[in-house]
């Protein structure tokens, strides 16, 4: 568990379930950085944590997307801030499958914001905390990464790379006391998702949220929100190949 008070640096703050990430730490009092690149929303929700208790509020415009300032970005971030605790990466795109998935150059704007960002991100992150000794990275990953569907593979492949990657750093760090969590949600109802019908399977941002913080309290690895995710998604990569290719998922 985070000790009271100490920073957390949130990427992609202005996404619905990052917002209310941030309130859940707010409330604990903690520092809060908040990254993303629309500045009203940022400072709307600045006012909003101070309000909840969070002891100090910082906001940086930085576009996620644009992979080649990245690095310099995050060195602003964390140039004055010694005792980070937890990084959270939150960003990413739902694109249109059928509208992407023959267009080069969308597939790679997709990837860019949904594994090479955050990938980078989090290499940087395990990096500052590796100096430090110690903290926790936890990046929103999917569980469409799980297994490749023709509804959605140009997304999930790309979070199922982060999802490989984020494997590689935990074993990476595994003998130090540096988490890497990877966030599994299903389906949320965010403005990402306002295009699809809703369904029992759906979550509310503010359910998922509270999971992400249990998550980082109790130092998981992996973990799917709701919970429910983690069989359904076992049964759906346990269906043959053979079989799996003529269903329409």
């Amino acid at each position: 568990m985070l000790s009271t008070g100490e920073p957390i640096v949130i990427f992609g703050a202005t996404s619905l379930i990052a917002e209310h990430v941030a309130r859940l730490f707010a409330e604990r009092r903690h520092s809060i950085i908040l990254v993303a690149r629309d500045n009203e929303k940022l400072q709307v929700l600045s006012q909003d944590l101070l309000s909840r208790g969070a002891s100090s509020v910082v906001t940086h415009v930085v576009d996620l997307a644009d992979v080649n300032n990245l690095e310099q970005a995050f060195g602003d971030i964390v140039q004055h801030e010694k005792q980070v605790g937890c990084i959270l990466v939150a960003h990413g795109v739902l694109p249109d499958q059928e509208a992407v998935q023959d267009d080069l150059a969308a597939i790679l704007a997709s990837w860019s914001v949904n594994f090479q960002s955050p990938m980078m991100l989090s290499v940087m992150a395990t990096r500052y905390f590796e100096a430090r000794g110690k903290g926790t990275l936890a990046v929103i990953t999917s569980v469409a990464g799980v297994r490749a569907r023709k509804s959605n593979y140009v997304y999930g492949a790309a979070k199922g790379a982060l999802s490989l990657f984020l494997q590689g750093l935990r074993n990476r760090y595994g003998k130090t006391d540096i988490d890497v969590i990877d966030i599994r949600p299903g389906f949320v109802d965010t403005p990402m998702t306002a295009h699809l019908k809703k369904g029992p399977l759906f979550a509310s941002a503010e359910d998922v949220a509270k999971g992400i913080v249990q998550a980082i309290d109790r130092r998981q690895e992996i973990i799917y929100l709701p919970w429910f995710w983690r069989p359904i998604m076992f049964i759906i990569s346990s269906i043959p190949e053979k079989l799996f290719k003529r269903m329409s998922l």
